[in-house]
């Protein structure tokens, strides 16, 4: 059997080297008409970062895994094609900021189209709405020569930072296909290559439809609990309570369980703001107002809670930033990663230079151009000269030095060993701390001097 994966990005480099490791009588090509991207796949630093991912694509690269740019040449030559291209949410036109652009999905399905020498299965892997597998058919069957393709959703449920245990040890693989001999057969076929080391009971095969909506509702659902308890992170502030002690004791009801219930200055990542703002907009299109208010709220508590964030910042410091020093600690949406993609970091740090602010940012995979890009490049003209006045560090003591305050947005574990006596000594006084996650110990932060701050305390 031979595969062929459209897309090297976070989705399509990962799941195939794994599906390369797990079933090495399978071939895999990964391609991409991105040739620097395809170079550093083929080089000793991979264009992602992810905790396993280098010693997997070194067992695999070269034996049975390929990484090129030669897309029709490998097209032609696939049993299965998995599609695995960016779903951006549109910029433009109708729909614009909640909608998926679909530009690249059907670029994908002309070109099948046209260098299929064959049936084909080709098989959904980027995140798309409901439905879309009807316009990849459709395009496929306006412009193939007579041959069979049959379209299959297999949406990724990977979480940054642990992508390969994810791959290696699921808690499900889930399959749509047509309820049609075909559909079925390639169903199965699909099915065997995930059950080379995939538990059969942890496949699930479902219609077409669900299997496209049940992505995104996993990730609306994830992302409604974490703003869930974030809006009660703000209660906690108002009476007293402590945000950590309500999540453990509502978290011990098995009806609700204790996963994403840990309060934080907001979620980020390239999936979850993205796939429910498409929620809202298919709710939309279908006449459900209310359901799509209610999506819609999830993400609104995201963006309040980072703006929350960054204006305590500013009320403690005497209501005053400008000309202060902040150093946040942190940009990556989430630690084990390089994907800034909405990151809560970028949101503070524009907040505190539209206050006037030094902002020096420190994080240790995120490099400064992308830092620089994310924040100033992409904020218009609400910065103007926050460019100068943002700095990037190459550890957290150069960072903290001569600074009033310090922002804590990702939860590098680095972060919780820190010489915290050393930094406080080289800051202005007073000194003030702000844990945007809860990973550090506040009672000792203010035995050394620090004023200290968390979320929902």
């Amino acid at each position: 059997m031979k595969i062929c994966c459209i897309g090297a990005g976070y989705v399509g480099g990962p799941t195939m080297a794994m599906i390369a490791l797990k079933a090495p009588k399978i071939e895999v090509r990964v391609v991409d008409m991105n040739a620097a991207r395809i170079a550093a796949w083929n080089s000793d630093t991979l264009p992602i970062y992810e905790p396993g991912l280098d010693a997997v694509v070194r067992q695999t690269r070269g034996r049975n895994l390929h990484f090129t740019t030669e897309v029709h040449e490998a097209i032609r030559a696939a049993d299965i094609i998995f599609v695995a291209v960016n779903t951006p949410t549109k910029t433009y036109g109708v729909g614009a900021g909640r909608a998926a652009d679909l530009r690249f999905i059907e670029s994908v399905a002309r070109t099948i189209a046209e260098q299929a020498n064959g049936p084909k299965i080709i098989v959904e892997k980027s995140t798309i709405p409901v439905k879309t597998a009807e316009t990849i058919k459709d395009i496929l069957a306006a412009n193939s020569r007579g041959f069979k393709f049959e379209v299959l959703s297999n949406p990724e449920f990977l979480a940054e930072g642990t992508a390969i245990a994810d791959l290696h040890m699921p808690d499900r693989v889930l399959i749509g296909g047509e309820r049609t001999p075909g559909g079925d057969a390639a169903v199965k076929t699909l099915v065997d290559v995930y059950a080379h080391w995939v538990p059969r009971e942890r496949i699930i095969t479902t219609n077409l439809w669900s299997s496209e909506l049940s992505k995104l509702v996993a990730n609306a659902f994830l992302a409604q609990r974490i703003s869930s308890i974030n809006s009660i992170s703000a209660l906690c502030e108002a009476t007293g309570a402590d945000v950590d002690e309500v999540a453990n004791a509502i978290g011990k009801d098995s009806r609700i369980g204790p996963k994403f219930l840990k309060a934080s200055v907001g979620f980020g990542g390239s999936c979850f703001q993205k796939d429910i703002l498409n929620l809202v907009y298919l709710c939309e299109s279908f006449g459900l107002s209310e359901v799509a208010a209610y999506w819609e709220s999830v993400v609104k508590m995201n963006d309040w809670q980072k703006h929350r964030f960054a204006g305590k910042i500013v009320r403690s410091l005497f209501n005053s930033v400008a000309d202060k020093k902040i150093a946040v600690l942190g940009f990556a949406f989430k630690k084990d990663t390089n994907d800034t993609r909405e990151s809560a970091a970028i949101a503070v740090c524009r907040d505190l230079l539209a206050e006037q602010a030094r902002v020096v940012v420190y994080d240790p995979k995120v490099p400064a151009d992308e830092i620089r890009r994310d924040v100033i490049a992409g904020a218009g003209e609400t910065l103007v000269g926050g460019d100068s006045r943002l700095t990037v560090a190459h550890d957290v003591y150069e960072a903290a030095a001569g600074a009033h305050a310090l922002a804590l947005v990702t939860e590098w574990d680095e972060f919780k060993t820190l010489d915290f006596a050393k930094i406080y000594a080289a800051m202005h006084k007073p000194a003030f701390i702000f844990d945007g996650r809860n990973i550090l110990d506040l009672a000792k932060l203010r035995e050394l001097g620090f004023r200290a701050h968390g979320i929902g305390k």
